[in-house]
């Protein structure tokens, strides 16, 4: 049966996160439609990877009969990831927008599992798997829009997860999640609320598609 790699970022908890509403409904209808699979889960909020240091980036590079044991303990860190990313059929990652882009804690766990000559370069372990990013974020940032040049998310998750890992990207984007919250942003609730249950039908619809299509 598949293996589904869940990745959550947002520092909220699912109450009150519109990234993990909706990476959960994606969740569910994949579930129903593999009981018997497996879905490996990263809070990365609750429990977050280490961020990449000198060690765990220069035993990237060297060869591992090479490495010191500071490198050796560090990049067994990293193989650790890199391994649950190469063993799914499908990831699933939720990727709120924090100040123009992703949380720190979701860039540390891309760091980690970056790695020319495995994951990226020529090799691309994990190429051609299939990965939904769920992009919410508080305001508009789409075409046409007035804060469009400070879109990052998409364009930073294109580059990297294309680009250098061969990825199959698929975008879900909630948008204006900051209304309910915000006064200034009342007249826009309405705007968030169907933005909200479009990326809800279209979390469990692609999560069916895609489940059915490796099933195949």
């Amino acid at each position: 049966m598949a293996t589904l790699l869940h990745i959550d970022s947002s520092v909220f908890p699912a109450s009150a996160s519109a990234s993990r509403a909706v990476t959960r409904a994606f969740r569910t209808t994949w579930e129903e439609q593999h009981p018997e699979g497996t879905v490996i889960y990263r809070d990365l909020s609750v429990d977050p990877v280490p961020h990449i240091t000198a060690d765990a980036h220069t035993a990237g590079f060297a060869d591992p009969a090479t490495h010191t044991p500071e490198q050796a303990a560090a990049f067994a860190e990293r193989v650790k990831l890199i391994e649950e990313l190469e063993r799914a059929d499908a990831v699933l990652i939720g990727a709120p927008m924090y100040n123009l882009t992703v949380p720190s804690t979701l860039k540390a766990w891309l760091d980690n599992v970056v790695l020319f000559g495995r994951t990226a370069g020529e090799a691309q372990s994990a190429k051609g798997t299939p990965v939904t990013v769920v992009a919410s974020r508080g305001g508009a940032y789409g075409p046409g829009t007035p804060r469009e040049p400070y879109e990052y998310v998409q364009n930073y998750l294109s580059a990297l997860l294309v680009d250098f890992l061969g990825m199959e990207l698929d975008f879900i984007v909630p948008e204006l999640t900051m209304a309910p919250q915000n006064p200034a942003m009342a007249e826009l609730v309405p705007l968030y609320e169907a933005s909200r249950e479009r990326a809800l039908q279209e979390a469990a619809a692609k999560a069916k598609s895609l489940a059915q299509r490796l099933a195949a």
